[in-house]
């Protein structure tokens, strides 16, 4: 007990204990996580856990996820909602890597051109989750974590009105 993992919709989380359950007459046994981020308790079945969390990522690989921030930002080009389903798709791959994509892309639009209040959401979700591995990875606090990862992310160039 208390494995940090992450799982693919809530970011990283703390497995608190093991427990049964019956339902429908069988008794299935479930671990409960403790999401990181927000006060949220999941249920994962014992039976299928390697297929929904993994393990938080290494200082090593960390260091890699913020390196993405240095890589050209992808744009959205003209068709938004297309975008909008890849950015989602890469949400919920669980990911890091392509979390930190998405942190990466939207940081850029917001800069240069403004997002949606949907987009907005979506990178405050990216960060949140972003900031909830790199805090389990590098052992700092989610503040120390965000901070990190703004001093990461590249200084948006000045844009003219």
């Amino acid at each position: 007990m208390n494995d940090k993992v992450v799982h693919p919709h809530h970011g990283a989380a703390v497995i608190t204990k093991q427990l049964e359950q019956e339902i429908s007459g069988e008794r299935h046994s479930y671990f409960e996580l403790q999401v990181a981020t927000e006060q949220l308790t999941v249920f994962v079945p014992v039976a299928t856990i390697d297929q929904i969390i993994r393990p938080v990522i290494s200082k090593t690989a960390a260091t890699k996820v913020l390196r993405i921030f240095k890589d050209e930002p992808q744009a959205s080009g003209k068709n938004w909602s297309r975008w909008y389903k890849v950015l989602n798709e890469k949400m919920t791959s669980g990911d890091i890597y392509q979390v930190a994509e998405v942190v990466r892309d939207l940081t850029h639009a917001q800069h240069t051109k403004g997002i949606s209040p949907a987009l907005k959401r979506m990178l405050s979700r990216a960060r949140v989750t972003l900031t909830s591995e790199l805090a389990f990875a590098f052992d700092i606090s989610t503040e120390d974590a965000t901070e990190r990862l703004d001093r990461s992310l590249p200084v948006p160039e000045s844009v003219d009105a």
